[in-house]
Parts: structure tokens; C-alpha cells; sequence
């Protein structure tokens, strides 16, 4: 084997993932990049885009919809410190360095624009910056580690998530076949935090409102996906992302009430209350 071909044995891989049976999550090679920052704007009042840009993203590995990124912020005192290439890996420094993981919202080969929506979580490390930051500024990101590839053969799709979740849920939709059919549920605050989404025509969408109650507080989100019905003998591929607890028991609902086998459901925690650096909590097939 080449090393061309070693080197790209991840898109071999993923075209085989998506035409097979299951989905899988599938690594490619990690790199650390340096970008600058194009322009923000807001996506409904929750979110903020952050596009990047710059000769660092060329190359740019995009291919799922679940894709993140690190962003890596300063020290307290101001020191940045970066992994450093391992092959197709990062060797990362100890302690680990201040780091904040988004959705892979957009990237765009042509102008090699990397859209990252941010929601902005009150007093949030990322959010703050997210807030302030300015075009022109330099930005290191990490990723995406890999994608979670998922086949287009099944027969109907559940995606849903919270604000947090909201990118990816607008990214499924966007990526999915326009044949495909299902349900898309997102758990906002109201109104103001909806944003437009490119849904199949199949697809039923429904924006949940939680009003007053706190992010990751309200049950909404589950009790709404509870409510969908799946005809016998279809076969059902459900992604869901959102506050950790408050997603928790639709692990065993897609198990034991759906009958899903562990590959065709993703379930990840996003983020906890209280915890302000969680890391990502999936439970699938790796």
C-alpha cells in the first residue's frame, strides 16, 4: 500500500459505512490549525456563528454531522499552549490546556470558511469569548477526531437535541437525503432562539419551548421524543445530543421500548449542569 493510500484509508472507510447496514463512528487524522476569525454573527439570540478562515483550514476534514472541534484557549496568565502532531494523532501538553468542543456547523472547501455555532451559556468560557472576539484574530482549533457515519438506508430518522444540539440537528438536516423521513425535535427557550432549517420534506420538526426553566431542567425534550411511533419492520436510526441528565433515560427507551440495536442510535451528552468542562458522553459503537 502506498502512502497516498494509507493516508486516505479514512475516506475508503467512510464510503463504506455508508453504504453498508450500520452506522459507525469512523477517526481520521487529527491536526491542530491556525485560523483566524472571518466575521460572527448571531444564529437566533442563542448562538453566535464564528466563521474561521485563513490558510490553516485548508485541508479541513469534514464529513459527518456530529463532527467537533477544540478550540484552545490561554492559560489564565495568558501562556497558549498546543498539542503537538503524533503521526495521526495529537501528543497534548500536561495539565491539559483550557478547551471549549463545538459542532463542525459548516466548512466550506472552496473558501475554506469553517463555521462554529457557539451557544451562549451565561458566564461560559467559550460563550464569553464567543461574545467578544473580533475578525482578524488568531483562533487554534483541534479536529474533528472522527465522524459518526451513518448509512442512508434506514427508514425513517429521529434527530433531536437542545440548544447545545441545535447546529448538529441543523446540519443532520441539511445532509440527509431529501428522500429521508422522520422527526426533528430542538428544546429552546422560545421563539427567539429558532433558527431556519433545511429539513427533507418528510421530516416533521418541532421546536420545543421551555420557557422560564433553566437550561437542562425542563424533561421537555424527552417526554416529546417519547411520543413518536414507529411502524413495525421500519428500521429506525435515532441521534440524539443535549444536557446529560436530561437525555439520560432515552438511552433505555431506544433500547428497550424501540428494540434499536446499539449501532443504530447515538445518544451523547453534550454538556452537564454545573460541570463546566464536560466531556462528551456518547454511547454507541465506536
Amino acid at each position: 500500500m502506498s502512502r497516498a493510500d494509507h493516508r486516505h484509508r479514512h475516506l475508503a472507510r467512510i464510503a463504506e459505512v455508508r453504504a453498508g447496514a450500520h452506522a459507525e463512528t469512523v477517526p481520521y487524522p487529527i491536526r491542530i490549525r491556525r485560523t483566524e476569525v472571518v466575521r460572527t454573527e448571531p444564529a437566533g439570540s442563542g448562538l453566535v456563528r464564528v466563521t474561521l478562515g485563513g490558510p490553516g483550514t485548508a485541508g479541513f476534514e469534514s464529513h459527518a454531522p456530529d463532527e467537533h472541534v477544540k478550540i484552545l484557549f490561554p492559560d489564565p496568565d495568558g501562556t497558549l499552549r498546543l498539542p503537538e502532531p503524533n503521526g495521526d494523532l495529537l501528543r497534548w501538553p500536561k495539565p491539559f490546556p483550557r478547551t471549549r468542543e463545538y459542532t463542525v456547523r459548516r466548512y466550506d472547501p472552496a473558501s475554506g470558511e469553517l463555521d462554529l455555532d457557539i451557544a451562549l451559556h451565561n458566564g461560559g468560557l467559550g460563550a464569553d469569548w464567543a461574545r467578544a472576539v473580533r475578525p482578524g484574530e488568531t483562533v487554534h482549533v483541534a479536529g474533528p477526531p472522527s465522524g459518526l457515519i451513518v448509512p442512508r438506508g434506514y427508514d425513517r430518522y429521529l434527530v433531536a437535541g437542545d440548544l447545545s444540539a441545535v447546529p448538529a440537528v441543523a446540519r443532520w438536516l441539511e445532509e440527509l437525503p431529501r428522500t429521508a423521513v422522520g422527526w426533528a425535535f430542538a428544546e429552546v427557550a422560545d421563539a427567539s432562539e429558532e433558527i431556519e432549517l433545511a429539513a427533507p420534506d418528510g421530516f416533521e420538526v418541532h421546536w420545543l419551548h421551555r420557557g422560564a426553566a433553566a437550561p437542562g431542567t425542563s424533561g421537555l425534550l424527552a417526554r416529546a421524543v417519547q411520543e413518536i411511533r414507529v411502524r413495525q419492520g421500519e428500521r429506525l436510526y435515532a441521534w440524539i445530543a443535549g444536557e446529560a441528565g436530561e437525555i439520560k433515560p432515552l438511552r433505555r427507551w431506544l433500547r428497550s421500548d424501540l428494540g434499536l440495536a446499539r449501532e443504530d442510535f447515538d445518544v451523547t451528552g453534550y454538556w452537564k449542569r454545573g460541570v463546566a468542562d464536560f466531556e462528551d458522553e456518547h454511547d454507541h459503537e465506536h
